[in-house]
């Protein structure tokens, strides 16, 4: 029984440590268009639309926000030349 219950504490053990991967750092060009998207043109025009205060319009403004961010963000990648366009566009969470 006392082996059964050393070696039952040892793998425990070890699975405890096989978390998650450190996530990967971006690189400096990365950090950048992230910057520079979040101040996009197009991020702002979606703060002026928002009602506060309105559980639904909060959302829709929250989602598409995400939306313009991601959208700059991958704009901006691509004027560098850091990734190729084309591709699929991301789903989008149905709405009203």
């Amino acid at each position: 029984m006392r082996p059964f219950l050393s070696s039952l504490a040892a793998i425990l053990l070890l699975a405890g440590c096989g978390g998650r991967a450190a996530p990967m750092a971006e690189a400096p060009a990365q950090a950048e268009c992230r910057a520079e998207a979040r101040q996009a043109p197009s991020v702002a025009a979606e703060s002026r639309r928002v009602v506060i205060g309105l559980p639904s319009s909060e959302e829709r403004f929250a989602q598409s926000r995400q939306e313009a961010e991601n959208r700059a963000f991958t704009d901006c990648l691509r004027r560098r030349g850091l990734v190729r366009g084309g591709g699929v566009e991301p789903l989008r969470q149905p709405g009203f």
